[in-house]
């Protein structure tokens, strides 16, 4: 605790920051009283991610995208909500994330109260957003609307590594299993090519399904639009500024105040809470005792462990292996919601977390959320749940597995370099058996298809997960894999999900199965690793192996998938766990980037 106390000892030498009024802006004659009839502000514009975050100070879980589906919630409830002002700045969202929250402001519209949007920038998904739930759309002056159609994009690198002369080596398991293609083809092959089409047009048919019926339909897939265009479309209504959409708010809700619901000025209104920031650093549980819901956010390509040659930043067995585990003992969670949006990643680590919810359930009901998309690892840790809620707009399956390495040799041979192997035993193919991880030799015939029959091994044991957890038979399961992805209404049909809907239907689900009443408290639980958990330290840890840890990992060489373009990041992550040595993966490396 001694390493804590400077940053107490600030925190007590400080002066408070002055508790501001929750109204909008720095007038606090605006601040509403109690029982005062209000507008209820949403300020999106920072973001609300799917998870807390990590370190020392997580993010408050009212600033997640939990956190927001209930801060919508409640004002539906409140007998104060006079109307209601989104603040999307230039902030966008995954499809089915804003399918979803669409859906929710489309409650407020249908009890009559105005729903007022002011957005800096509308993409493809927050004007589905807008055309669904706002009453009033406004842009800003100098705005864009660049919503423009859905598409998904390839980079296949065939090419560039036969000039460079780097041979690589991949298997599939699955006609459409399509993962390896970017680096074995120089374009897609029919079969990948049929299922990612249909499967963008299931999704397209749902995104278009959110705009009223004729011009503004049809003007959804023609922009990008400047503001005066967009007007003369009709996608939105007026061009200004904030304070001037929350001004038509107020005037439209017959009020003169309004409170922050969610957002920045949201969490400002509420004050600093030392005891919080105390109960952080001591790691004191901050979760409520009373019988509730937890959220356990899964996002990200997995891996077995954070960091590495790509270090995304999503799902790592070590730490949500750990809240599983803390969750399943934990007696006043009465069930879980797994909110699950990952491309899948290293299929050890898949299988691995699968046990572990597998094993969560056996103690509480566990429902599976999908995100934007639960696909091939992603879908084979949902399938453990006993049911599964995904969106029309996400991607469900992937069923299948891909690996292999790529092979150096022949470029370093440019260059000089030459690589001799020395097996120990005199064995005809014992060399490249004992190098068949080597990036400096290549497989022979009879290396290839040992790594094939560990993949197929791999897939048939994926298959039996989706057939055993969906109550399928192992013919029907096997029908709906080889790779293939599918919007989640074709993943309906073929019983892959049980229900269409968001995080609200999945909440619902899980105080039904959890036998919880309707206002039962919801957390949102596992932040990824902490500070001394990515140090690999324990708690006894001393200063001197703090500092060490710390240079150690400054100096850690990692390709930040940050610097990377959006087009290239979802493969970059999904090759992580094969870079780390692994030779097999269950992931979908498509890049399906909504703007």
């Amino acid at each position: 605790m001694k390493r804590f106390a400077w940053l107490l000892l600030a925190l007590c030498a400080c002066e408070g920051r002055p508790r501001v009024s929750p109204g909008s802006g720095d007038d606090e004659s605006s601040a509403p009283s109690l029982n005062e009839r209000r507008v209820i502000e949403f300020d999106v514009s920072a973001g609300a991610p799917e998870s807390i975050g990590g370190g020392m100070f997580p993010m408050p879980a009212t600033r997640t995208y939990a956190g927001l589906v209930r801060a919508l919630e409640r004002g539906l409830e409140e007998e104060t909500t006079a109307g209601v002002y989104v603040r999307l700045g230039g902030q966008s969202f995954d499809l089915a994330q804003a399918e979803e929250l669409g859906g929710l402001l489309e409650r407020y519209a249908k009890k009559k109260l105005p729903v007022v949007c002011h957005g800096h920038a509308f993409t493809n998904a927050t004007t589905s957003l807008a055309l669904r739930g706002c009453t009033r759309r406004w842009l800003s002056p100098a705005g864009a609307l660049d919503t423009v159609g859905i598409a998904a994009q390839l980079v296949y690198l065939k090419g560039l590594l036969d000039k460079l002369e780097v041979q690589v080596d991949f298997l599939a398991m699955g006609r459409f299993k399509s993962g390896a293609e970017p680096l074995t083809h120089d374009g897609p092959t029919e079969n990948s090519k049929k299922n990612l089409t249909e499967t963008l047009a299931a999704i397209r048919q749902g995104w278009l399904e959110t705009a009223p019926a004729g011009d503004l339909r049809s003007a959804m897939e023609q922009g990008p639009w400047s503001p005066e265009e967009a007007k003369a479309r009709g996608l939105i209504h007026e061009i200004g500024f904030e304070s001037e959409a929350l001004a038509e708010a107020k005037k439209l809700g017959a009020v003169t105040s309004s409170s922050t619901s969610f957002g920045p000025r949201a969490d400002a209104a509420r004050g600093l809470d030392i005891g919080e920031i105390v109960r952080v650093l001591a790691g004191g549980d901050e979760a409520t005792q009373k019988p509730h819901l937890a959220i356990v956010p899964a996002e990200g390509s997995i891996t077995m462990e954070a960091g590495g040659p790509f270090d995304s930043g999503g799902i790592n067995y070590r730490a949500l292996s750990k809240t599983l585990k803390r969750m399943a003992r934990d007696d006043s969670v009465k069930a879980v919601v797994l909110r699950i949006d990952s491309p899948g990643g290293s299929a050890l680590a898949s299988d691995l977390l699968w046990h572990e919810v597998m094993e969560l359930r056996k103690k509480k009901p566990v429902i599976a959320s999908v995100g934007g998309m639960a696909a091939s690892g992603g879908y084979y840790i949902a399938v453990a749940a006993q049911h599964i809620v995904a969106e029309r707009t996400s991607i469900v399956g992937s069923i299948g597995v891909f690996g292999g390495k790529v092979v150096f040799a022949p470029a370093l041979a440019k260059f000089g370099v030459n690589a001799v192997t020395f097996p120990a035993s005199p064995e005809p193919g014992a060399a490249e058996r004992a190098t068949y991880l080597s990036p400096l030799s290549s497989w022979d015939d009879g290396t290839r298809e040992r790594v094939r029959a560990q993949m197929q091994s791999v897939y048939d044991l994926f298959v039996s997960r989706v057939a055993a957890g969906r109550k399928l038979p192992i013919e029907a399961a096997k029908d709906s894999a080889e790779g293939r992805i599918y919007g989640a209404a074709q993943a309906l049909e073929r019983k892959l999900v049980d229900e269409l809907g968001g995080l609200r239907e999945a909440l619902a689900a899980a105080r039904r199965l959890g036998k919880l009443e309707e206002d039962a408290p919801v957390t949102v639980e596992g932040a990824a690793e902490g500070l001394l958990e990515m140090l690999m330290l324990g708690e006894d840890a001393s200063e001197a192996q703090i500092a060490a840890a710390v240079t150690a990992l400054s100096k850690r060489d990692v390709i930040a998938l940050g610097a990377l373009p959006d087009e290239l990041r979802p493969f970059a992550a999904s090759l992580g766990p094969l870079l780390q040595g692994e030779r097999i993966v269950a992931a979908l490396p498509y890049a399906f980037t909504v703007r």
